[in-house]
Protein backbone atom coordinates (compact mmCIF):
# COMPACT_ATOMS: atom_id res chain seq x y z
CA UNK A 1 0.00 0.00 0.00
CA UNK A 2 1.44 3.02 -1.31
CA UNK A 3 1.85 6.11 2.18
CA UNK A 4 1.28 9.00 0.73
CA UNK A 5 2.59 11.97 2.98
CA UNK A 6 2.92 15.59 2.95
CA UNK A 7 6.13 16.51 4.77
CA UNK A 8 4.95 20.13 5.87
CA UNK A 9 5.89 23.15 7.90
CA UNK A 10 4.51 25.97 9.87
CA UNK A 11 7.12 28.47 8.53
CA UNK A 12 9.85 28.98 6.02
CA UNK A 13 13.42 28.09 6.40
CA UNK A 14 13.17 24.75 8.99
CA UNK A 15 14.92 22.70 6.24
CA UNK A 16 11.52 20.90 4.89
CA UNK A 17 13.17 20.12 1.41
CA UNK A 18 16.65 19.16 2.81
CA UNK A 19 14.49 16.49 4.76
CA UNK A 20 12.40 15.22 1.72
CA UNK A 21 15.23 15.04 -0.57
CA UNK A 22 17.05 13.28 2.49
CA UNK A 23 14.20 11.00 3.02
CA UNK A 24 13.64 9.82 -0.11
CA UNK A 25 17.39 9.13 -0.28
CA UNK A 26 16.86 6.78 2.85
CA UNK A 27 14.15 5.32 2.14
CA UNK A 28 15.61 4.04 -1.30
CA UNK A 29 18.35 3.00 0.59
CA UNK A 30 16.25 0.58 2.49
CA UNK A 31 15.08 -0.47 -0.71
CA UNK A 32 11.68 0.95 -0.70
CA UNK A 33 9.93 2.60 -4.28
CA UNK A 34 9.64 6.46 -3.62
CA UNK A 35 8.71 9.37 -5.32
CA UNK A 36 9.43 12.75 -4.29
CA UNK A 37 7.06 15.34 -5.80
CA UNK A 38 7.79 19.12 -5.22
CA UNK A 39 4.53 20.59 -4.70
CA UNK A 40 6.07 23.92 -3.80
CA UNK A 41 5.38 25.60 -6.77
CA UNK A 42 5.89 29.16 -6.04
CA UNK A 43 9.27 28.28 -4.86
CA UNK A 44 10.55 25.22 -6.30
CA UNK A 45 13.60 24.22 -4.75
CA UNK A 46 13.64 20.75 -4.82
CA UNK A 47 15.25 20.21 -8.38
CA UNK A 48 17.81 22.69 -7.10
CA UNK A 49 18.53 20.12 -3.99
CA UNK A 50 19.29 17.38 -6.17
CA UNK A 51 20.93 19.11 -8.48
CA UNK A 52 18.87 19.04 -11.75
CA UNK A 53 17.64 22.76 -11.52
CA UNK A 54 15.75 22.40 -15.02
CA UNK A 55 13.09 19.69 -15.92
CA UNK A 56 11.55 19.93 -19.63
CA UNK A 57 8.11 18.53 -18.02
CA UNK A 58 6.70 19.82 -14.45
CA UNK A 59 4.29 19.29 -12.11
CA UNK A 60 2.91 22.39 -13.39
CA UNK A 61 2.34 21.32 -16.30
CA UNK A 62 0.56 17.70 -15.47
CA UNK A 63 -1.87 19.90 -13.22
CA UNK A 64 -2.59 22.19 -16.73
CA UNK A 65 -2.92 18.97 -18.14
CA UNK A 66 -0.37 19.57 -20.63
CA UNK A 67 1.51 16.37 -19.93
CA UNK A 68 0.94 13.28 -17.97
CA UNK A 69 1.78 11.88 -14.67
CA UNK A 70 4.50 9.43 -16.23
CA UNK A 71 6.07 12.30 -18.60
CA UNK A 72 6.82 14.50 -15.23
CA UNK A 73 8.75 11.40 -13.53
CA UNK A 74 12.59 11.47 -13.21
CA UNK A 75 14.76 9.04 -11.80
CA UNK A 76 17.47 10.36 -9.16
CA UNK A 77 21.18 8.37 -9.09
CA UNK A 78 20.10 7.87 -5.30
CA UNK A 79 17.28 5.50 -6.04
CA UNK A 80 14.30 7.04 -6.13
CA UNK A 81 12.37 9.09 -8.51
CA UNK A 82 11.40 13.00 -8.70
CA UNK A 83 8.33 14.82 -10.11
CA UNK A 84 9.66 18.29 -9.72
CA UNK A 85 7.86 21.97 -9.84
CA UNK A 86 8.67 24.43 -12.24
CA UNK A 87 11.08 27.02 -11.45
CA UNK A 88 9.89 29.68 -14.42
CA UNK A 89 8.36 33.06 -12.76
CA UNK A 90 5.55 33.00 -15.57
CA UNK A 91 4.43 29.35 -14.71
CA UNK A 92 3.60 29.68 -10.97
CA UNK A 93 0.33 28.65 -9.87
CA UNK A 94 -1.94 27.62 -7.06
CA UNK A 95 -2.74 23.95 -7.57
CA UNK A 96 -6.17 22.69 -6.76
CA UNK A 97 -7.04 19.91 -4.56
CA UNK A 98 -8.44 17.80 -7.07
CA UNK A 99 -5.63 17.72 -9.66
CA UNK A 100 -3.34 17.35 -6.93
CA UNK A 101 -5.46 14.69 -5.53
CA UNK A 102 -5.48 12.83 -9.22
CA UNK A 103 -1.48 13.09 -9.24
CA UNK A 104 -1.47 11.26 -6.48
CA UNK A 105 -3.53 8.62 -6.51
CA UNK A 106 -2.29 7.75 -10.15
CA UNK A 107 1.28 7.18 -8.43
CA UNK A 108 -0.52 4.54 -5.72
CA UNK A 109 0.17 0.92 -5.85
CA UNK A 110 3.74 2.09 -8.28
CA UNK A 111 5.57 3.00 -5.09
CA UNK A 112 5.85 2.78 -1.19
CA UNK A 113 6.37 6.10 -0.52
CA UNK A 114 4.75 9.80 -2.11
CA UNK A 115 7.12 12.29 -0.41
CA UNK A 116 5.57 15.66 -1.27
CA UNK A 117 7.74 18.98 -0.47
CA UNK A 118 4.77 21.10 0.59
CA UNK A 119 4.52 24.62 0.08
CA UNK A 120 6.15 26.54 3.70
CA UNK A 121 3.36 28.05 5.57
CA UNK A 122 0.15 28.26 6.34
CA UNK A 123 -1.28 29.26 3.08
CA UNK A 124 -3.47 28.07 0.40
CA UNK A 125 -1.30 26.45 -1.32
CA UNK A 126 0.30 24.49 1.60
CA UNK A 127 -3.61 23.59 2.27
CA UNK A 128 -4.50 21.93 -0.93
CA UNK A 129 -1.55 19.86 -0.58
CA UNK A 130 -2.80 18.76 2.95
CA UNK A 131 -5.69 17.90 1.84
CA UNK A 132 -5.13 16.11 -0.82
CA UNK A 133 -2.41 13.86 1.03
CA UNK A 134 -3.43 10.53 3.54
CA UNK A 135 -0.36 11.85 5.74
CA UNK A 136 1.21 14.69 7.20
CA UNK A 137 4.93 14.75 8.84
CA UNK A 138 5.48 18.38 10.32
CA UNK A 139 9.29 19.90 9.94
CA UNK A 140 10.08 22.66 12.71
CA UNK A 141 12.93 23.94 14.69
CA UNK A 142 13.35 23.87 18.66
CA UNK A 143 12.23 27.33 18.80
CA UNK A 144 8.81 28.56 20.08
CA UNK A 145 8.33 30.83 17.18
CA UNK A 146 8.79 27.71 14.49
CA UNK A 147 6.90 25.30 17.15
CA UNK A 148 3.92 27.91 17.07
CA UNK A 149 3.47 27.68 13.46
CA UNK A 150 3.80 23.99 13.63
CA UNK A 151 1.22 23.88 16.11
CA UNK A 152 -1.40 25.65 13.71
CA UNK A 153 -0.27 23.32 11.24
CA UNK A 154 -1.19 20.53 12.70
CA UNK A 155 -4.93 22.10 13.30
CA UNK A 156 -5.43 22.61 9.42
CA UNK A 157 -4.13 18.79 8.95
CA UNK A 158 -6.82 17.66 12.00
CA UNK A 159 -9.42 20.11 9.49
CA UNK A 160 -8.47 18.15 6.70
CA UNK A 161 -8.36 14.93 7.79
CA UNK A 162 -4.78 14.22 7.24
CA UNK A 163 -3.44 11.85 9.75
CA UNK A 164 -0.46 13.76 11.62
CA UNK A 165 1.91 11.28 11.82
CA UNK A 166 4.66 13.36 14.13
CA UNK A 167 7.11 16.13 13.81
CA UNK A 168 10.82 16.10 12.88
CA UNK A 169 13.03 18.87 15.01
CA UNK A 170 15.39 19.74 12.42
CA UNK A 171 19.03 21.73 13.33
CA UNK A 172 19.49 21.15 17.13
CA UNK A 173 22.05 22.95 18.46
CA UNK A 174 21.69 22.64 21.73
CA UNK A 175 21.38 26.37 22.83
CA UNK A 176 19.49 27.36 26.39
CA UNK A 177 17.03 29.04 24.43
CA UNK A 178 15.57 25.93 22.38
CA UNK A 179 12.66 24.04 23.82
CA UNK A 180 13.34 20.42 25.00
CA UNK A 181 11.97 17.23 23.39
CA UNK A 182 9.42 16.48 25.88
CA UNK A 183 8.38 20.40 25.84
CA UNK A 184 8.10 20.11 22.41
CA UNK A 185 5.80 16.87 22.51
CA UNK A 186 3.50 18.12 24.69
CA UNK A 187 3.13 21.36 23.11
CA UNK A 188 2.20 20.19 19.64
CA UNK A 189 0.65 16.78 21.14
CA UNK A 190 2.13 14.59 19.04
CA UNK A 191 5.46 12.28 18.43
CA UNK A 192 8.69 13.22 17.70
CA UNK A 193 10.05 10.98 15.10
CA UNK A 194 13.04 12.55 14.35
CA UNK A 195 15.65 14.43 15.67
CA UNK A 196 18.82 15.93 13.62
CA UNK A 197 21.20 18.34 14.65
CA UNK A 198 23.17 21.00 13.15
CA UNK A 199 25.66 19.81 10.81
CA UNK A 200 28.00 22.03 8.60
CA UNK A 201 27.88 18.69 6.16
CA UNK A 202 23.81 19.38 5.41
CA UNK A 203 24.88 22.66 3.78
CA UNK A 204 27.73 21.43 1.94
CA UNK A 205 25.58 18.95 0.40
CA UNK A 206 23.45 21.12 -0.47
CA UNK A 207 26.05 23.46 -2.48
CA UNK A 208 27.06 20.18 -3.86
CA UNK A 209 23.60 19.41 -4.98
CA UNK A 210 22.84 16.18 -3.60
CA UNK A 211 21.16 14.73 -0.37
CA UNK A 212 23.72 14.60 2.75
CA UNK A 213 23.23 10.87 3.22
CA UNK A 214 25.25 10.48 -0.22
CA UNK A 215 27.52 13.37 0.58
CA UNK A 216 28.09 12.66 3.95
CA UNK A 217 26.77 8.84 4.58
CA UNK A 218 28.25 8.70 8.00
CA UNK A 219 27.44 12.12 9.48
CA UNK A 220 25.31 12.79 12.42
CA UNK A 221 22.51 14.12 9.96
CA UNK A 222 22.80 11.50 7.76
CA UNK A 223 22.44 8.70 10.44
CA UNK A 224 19.77 10.80 11.58
CA UNK A 225 17.60 10.99 8.41
CA UNK A 226 18.21 7.17 7.73
CA UNK A 227 17.08 6.58 11.40
CA UNK A 228 13.80 8.43 10.72
CA UNK A 229 13.04 6.48 7.54
CA UNK A 230 13.79 2.97 9.49
CA UNK A 231 11.34 4.25 12.25
CA UNK A 232 9.01 4.91 9.34
CA UNK A 233 9.16 1.43 7.66
CA UNK A 234 9.07 -0.23 11.31
CA UNK A 235 12.81 -1.12 11.25
CA UNK A 236 15.52 0.37 13.85
CA UNK A 237 18.66 2.05 13.00
CA UNK A 238 21.47 2.57 15.53
CA UNK A 239 23.43 5.84 15.39
CA UNK A 240 26.72 5.91 16.25
CA UNK A 241 27.48 9.21 17.82
CA UNK A 242 30.70 11.15 17.18
CA UNK A 243 32.67 11.63 20.36
CA UNK A 244 32.60 15.52 20.14
CA UNK A 245 28.57 15.32 20.39
CA UNK A 246 29.03 13.56 23.33
CA UNK A 247 31.52 15.78 24.87
CA UNK A 248 29.14 18.92 23.76
CA UNK A 249 25.87 16.97 25.40
CA UNK A 250 23.67 16.79 22.59
CA UNK A 251 22.77 14.04 24.40
CA UNK A 252 20.35 15.84 25.76
CA UNK A 253 17.53 15.29 22.99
Amino acid sequence: MTRIIAVASGKGGVGKTTVVSNLAASLSHFKKSVVAIDANLTTSNLGLHLGIPLYPVTLNDVLNGRAKVKDALYYHSAGFRVIPGDVSLSRLMVPQSNRLLDVFYKLAGDADFVLIDTAAGLGKEAQTTIKAADEMITVTNPEMPALTDALKLSKVASDFETNNVGVIVNRIKNMPHEVPAHRIEEFLGMPIIGKIYEDHNIGRSIANRQPVVLYRPNSIASQQMKAIAARLIGEQYIIRRPVTHRFFGWLRY
